[in-house]
């Protein structure tokens, strides 16, 4: 298990921008894949980003992509999350994730498999 600490979130207006953070404690931190997903009041906790234990390959849900940018810094023990144009539907809590395998894995990840953070909260307002 990988503990995960995620910090950064907050209240922006709509059209602003926030980059979350995700420090991983872990000797094997490039080892896993990561990934971030949200999970909004009354729904269900989905996918947005996932990137690769080299950060070379990177994967979007569809509603951020061109607007979100995933990335990790092994050395350090980091993932992050820049988040761009937000919308009022970005509105959520926002937990990173860890797994071993592949993005394909991480895209299905759910609560009970892998390492999950605790969340931090995105408010976007119009």
């Amino acid at each position: 298990q990988v503990q995960l600490v995620e910090s950064g979130g907050g209240l922006v207006q709509a059209g602003g921008s926030l980059r979350l953070s995700c420090a991983a404690s872990t000797r094997t931190f490039s080892d896993y894949y990561m990934g971030w997903f949200r999970q909004a009041p009354g729904k269900e906790r989905e996918f947005v980003a996932g990137i690769s234990w080299s950060g070379g390959s990177t994967t979007y849900a569809d509603s951020v992509k061109g607007r979100f940018t995933i990335s990790r810094v092994n050395a350090k023990n980091m993932v992050y999350l820049q988040m761009d144009s937000l919308r009022r539907e970005d509105t959520a809590v926002y937990y990173c994730a860890a797994n071993l395998g592949s993005l394909a894995n991480m895209m299905r990840l759910r609560p009970g498999f892998g390492s999950w953070g605790q969340g931090t909260q995105v408010t976007v307002s119009s």
